[in-house]
């Protein structure tokens, strides 16, 4: 069972979360990590997750967003920072997948 997806996605910020700025992992991947992964699921249908971009690695999760089916990837101020990436911008990003 595959566990490692690489995704290529725009960065955007979260309309009324002050500065959350989140990829969403395309539909083919997220409907993957569902069937495969969904029953491990934690609070709020989130999936543990390490994810490389650039040259940041870090843990975190990714969340189910109900409108468009798919999950999201919240970015980390100082992963954004370091990696000097912005909303907007289109960002190539490893995420296995930890349960």
């Amino acid at each position: 069972m595959k566990n490692k997806y690489t995704i290529r996605s725009e960065v955007w910020l979260y309309p009324g979360m002050l500065g959350w700025h989140f990829v969403g992992v395309p539909k083919k991947e997220s409907e993957q990590i569902k069937k495969n992964f969904g029953a491990h699921a934690k609070g709020w249908g989130s999936i543990p997750v390490r994810v490389t971009l650039g040259k940041s690695t870090w843990n975190t999760s990714i969340f189910p967003d109900k409108r468009s089916g798919t999950y999201l990837l919240p970015l980390k101020a100082k992963v954004r920072k370091d990696e000097e990436i912005f909303a907007d911008d289109t960002v190539t990003i490893e995420i296995s997948i930890e349960v």
